[in-house]
């Protein structure tokens, strides 16, 4: 029987990217979703997934926070910055995870997080008992 491992495609392998955000209004915190699928003829070998979750000072949240229309808009600047560690914690926890096996020597490339976040991000909030965006 093949192993899977023998079956890649070096020269044909493509890596799936994909970031999510989400914001919880009662704990003032912002996370993160970094998910990478390395594919060889469309087919995955490797997915990692991790979530980086943020606690936004007070201030700062009150800054983001518009109370009309319960919403939380996160400036441009700072969801990429929040997103490029994201993309780090991931490149670690595939070296980490992969350690000692034949998928470690494929690594996660620096990632072009600004073509991928290209608007501030707005969160809106439903209401009170349901603050998870």
């Amino acid at each position: 029987m093949d192993k899977l491992e023998d079956k890649i495609k070096e020269n044909k392998i493509r890596i799936e990217t994909n970031l999510r955000f989400a914001a919880n209004h009662k704990n003032k915190n912002i996370a993160v979703f970094s998910k990478f699928s390395f594919e060889s003829e469309s087919k995955p070998f490797i997915i990692v997934e991790a979530g980086c979750y943020f606690n936004i000072i007070d201030e700062a949240w009150e800054n983001m926070l518009n109370s009309e229309n319960n919403s939380l808009t996160v400036p441009l600047g700072f969801i990429k910055h929040l997103g490029v560690i994201t993309v780090g914690t991931s490149r670690g926890i595939l070296h980490t995870k992969t350690e000692d096996t034949c998928y470690n020597k494929y690594v996660l490339p620096t990632i072009n997080v600004a073509s991928i976040i290209k608007d501030d991000v707005v969160f809106l909030f439903n209401d009170e008992k349901n603050d998870k965006v």
